[in-house]
């Protein structure tokens, strides 16, 4: 597409930023026109969720702790069923994208507003995206109701999130900026973020591994995660979160740690398709070549490079292979059953942890 024409839509969020920021949480609920939240979270957030409900004191409806990755149908409507029960007229989210997109669930279902606290870097929260896992395929979509209606970045929250997960969760968020540079509906002002978001979190995530509690750091990371998210929001994912989903949803891989895997190899494989997008990415990084930039960033941060080591079988390469060729997502080089070879070859490299190309 051309710079000199493009559509940029923007979306109706408000974002609440700086370290402390929970502080105001309160005032955000009732900007919000609400006056009972339920908090959501997972069973290993749930410290940090009655912190939430203790902060909200009368405004605290109940909490909500049995978040899980990819967002099963059945937890969604148990959830929904009990902020009914409760009387909630919105829902606190406190967590990573597990817990994001459990509220996003409800939001779908039900309207109910939601206000998303994030102590990872997944970037959800600044997404109109849903997705849920039904009879072992996670199905995604687009719609406007499950945007979160405002999001309180606090880097305080995330100076407890261990560093491997730390660096994991910011690859995944440089994942959806670098796939934004080469989208189909890319525009200058999503470039820009995309570029800063990636040198953000590129700068923080060897900082968090020498100091966990650099609040300098956490803040750099979490400013690079809604850079990150924003562009995830506004325009078209392609090859990359195409293999991830599939991975993710279909042979229930750890979310993050699969996305750091892919990264580097779906990138290579776009490489001679989007020239100008790798430049961007490798600029970010400070690396001489984007794909190879990004396994280095992973792997000298202590992160996995190899889908065998996150539970991945080598049995289940075919079939994984198959599943994403299936339904291909719009890709600057196309991926669709012609190339099965191609993407089988792709996914062996990733299993091996093998230099991308």
């Amino acid at each position: 597409m051309s710079r000199t024409s493009f559509v940029y839509t923007s979306q109706p969020q408000r974002v609440v930023f700086g370290a402390g920021s929970l502080s105001h949480l309160g005032r955000e609920i009732e900007a919000l026109g609400a006056r009972r939240a339920l908090v959501l979270c997972t069973p290993e957030q749930r410290a940090q969720a009655e912190r939430v409900a203790e902060l909200l004191g009368a405004q605290a409806a109940g909490i909500f702790d049995r978040a899980v990755m990819h967002v099963p149908i059945e937890t969604a409507r148990e959830a929904r069923d009990v902020a009914q029960k409760l009387d909630a007229d919105c829902a606190v989210a406190i967590g990573g994208g597990s817990t994001t997109g459990l509220g996003k669930a409800i939001a779908l279902d039900s309207g109910l507003p939601i206000l998303a606290i994030p102590t990872t870097y997944a970037g959800s929260e600044m997404t109109p995206i849903y997705g849920l896992t039904e009879a072992g395929l996670k199905k995604t979509g687009k719609d406007p109701r499950v945007l979160p209606r405002t999001v309180i970045y606090d880097p305080e929250l995330s100076r407890s999130l261990p560093v491997g997960l730390s660096v994991t969760s910011g690859i995944n968020a440089i994942a959806h900026a670098a796939e934004g540079l080469y989208a189909q509906d890319s525009n200058p002002v999503m470039d820009l973020m995309a570029e800063e978001g990636i040198a953000a979190i590129a700068r923080a995530l060897p900082a968090i591994r020498r100091n966990a509690v650099d609040i300098e750091a956490r803040s750099d990371a979490l400013y690079g995660a809604w850079l990150c998210g924003s562009v995830l929001g506004s325009v078209g994912m392609a090859l990359h979160h195409k293999l991830c989903h599939t991975l993710g949803g279909s042979f229930n891989l750890p979310h993050a740690e699969v996305h750091t895997v892919v990264l580097p190899h779906a990138i290579a494989f776009n490489a001679e398709a989007a020239p100008l997008a790798m430049q961007r990415i490798a600029r970010a990084l400070g690396a001489e070549d984007a794909a190879q930039g990004l396994q280095a960033l992973a792997r000298d941060n202590g992160a996995p490079v190899a889908l065998k080591d996150i539970g991945m079988r080598e049995a289940d390469l075919d079939q994984a292979a198959e599943l994403a060729v299936s339904n291909p997502y719009w890709n600057p080089r196309p991926f669709g059953p012609a190339e099965l070879g191609a993407i089988r070859a792709l996914l062996q490299r990733a299993y091996e942890g093998a230099p991308p190309r």
